[in-house]
């Protein structure tokens, strides 16, 4: 491979980016709140210690994606995270844990095969220190978001083999001894639970081998990071997170360095609630690994309109408090982040067309139930319950 060029913060931007109803939880209020109004609005509790933060405690790091890269792109609003200054104070005053929801993947950070594009990544790192908050990776091997260039390349799988090294030891090795924990390996099961064999580069070309030199060579790069396996619908004991149990048990026995399994948490309220979510937890758990839930939204059918109903909310609320509790009933859980927290960032809309109000926050920061809902999971499990900082 030719030299590589590495972007840095001020240098030139990245160029490429790419159920039946549960007993509800009674939220706070009057009727459902209105959706946003121009979301320049004061965010609420930066000045005092109600937030999330607070009433987590020393329980676990709760955490939020920052959004920007991705759909974001294609969006009439400019990049959320460095343009809208109230969003930024959410993020430092509410959390604890940060995770970048597109900028650490590989069409951002690799527009071009020798270029790494660090910078959107070093100020999501940058902003997390200054802040006393950890960062979560997110992700060095998946089959989707890849750059046009890898994807339609004419490279050898010795070629291929040697890009995927290089972008682990160096991304890796850029924030050494800063990153609290990495997806290494994300989504490599389909909903059959059967591995991406032709759909994911990396297994075509190189082999299901592969997964365990991703987790080496990021355990090389830097040996404090904990690493894991993260995918979607794995939240119960099901196909699907049955064999992750199978692979991993095969994969430590191995020796290969795996120190967690994460479920990303994308649910709706039209399904059913994942009532062994803890269940599922706690046995990756009792093979000696960390666990996590990493991108936590509850998405709704919205009524014509775009207004959810008051049952809707509560419904939302009581998922975002049931995941809440089964992550603080799980030993070794110690990261539950949201898959972001301003609705009109959020993924959702984009993505499954008619639905939306997935987060916990309206546009212009108003609590929506799943707020609350979450801060009283949190505050009672560290004791804060109650605490007259915490708004009611």
């Amino acid at each position: 491979m030719r030299r590589r060029e590495i972007l840095t913060a001020g240098a030139v931007a990245t160029t490429m980016a790419a159920a039946a109803p549960a007993a509800a939880a009674p939220g706070r209020g009057g009727g459902p709140k209105k959706p946003p109004g121009n979301g320049r609005a004061k965010p609420p509790g930066l000045a005092k210690k109600d937030n999330l933060a607070f009433a987590a405690g020393n329980t676990l790091k709760i955490g939020c994606a920052v959004a920007g890269g991705g759909h974001h792109t294609d969006q009439d609003y400019p990049d959320p995270f460095t343009s809208d200054e109230p969003y930024r104070e959410v993020l430092a005053a509410e959390f604890t844990s940060l995770s970048a929801e597109n900028q650490m993947k590989w069409d951002h950070l690799r527009p071009a095969p020798d270029v790494y594009a660090f910078e959107d990544a070093d100020a999501i790192m940058d902003f997390a220190e200054a802040n006393g908050q950890v960062v979560r990776g997110h992700t060095l091997m998946w089959h989707n978001q890849n750059p046009a260039w890898l994807v339609g390349g004419d490279y050898s799988p010795e070629q291929l083999r040697e890009i995927l090294k290089d972008h682990i030891t160096t991304v890796v090795s850029r924030y050494a001894g800063r990153m609290q924990q990495w997806d290494v390996v994300n989504e490599i099961f389909d909903d059959d639970a059967q591995l991406r064999l032709e759909g994911n580069i990396w297994f075509r070309e190189l082999g299901t081998e592969i997964i365990a030199d991703c987790f080496r060579w990021a355990h090389e790069a830097d040996p404090e990071a904990l690493l894991f396996f993260n995918d979607y619908n794995v939240d119960g004991i099901n196909p699907k997170s049955d064999a992750y149990y199978t692979l991993i048990q095969d994969l430590l026995a191995d020796g290969v360095p795996i120190h967690g399994f994460s479920t990303q948490g994308h649910l709706s309220i039209r399904y059913g609630f994942p009532g062994d979510l803890a269940e599922n937890l706690q046995r990756f758990a009792d093979l000696g690994l960390q666990t996590a839930i990493t991108e936590l939204d509850v998405r709704m059918d919205l009524p014509e309109g775009g207004e959810p109903t008051q049952a809707q909310l509560e419904q939302q609320a009581d998922y975002y408090r049931r995941v809440t509790e089964a992550a603080l009933a799980v030993d070794g859980c110690d990261s539950l982040t949201l898959w972001g927290v301003l609705d009109k960032y959020s993924w959702v809309p984009g993505t499954f067309p008619g639905e939306g109000a997935a987060t916990v926050l309206w546009d212009d920061f108003t609590r929506k139930p799943a707020y609350f809902a979450v801060q009283d999971a949190l505050a009672e499990a560290s004791g804060r319950a109650g605490h007259p900082a915490l708004r009611r």
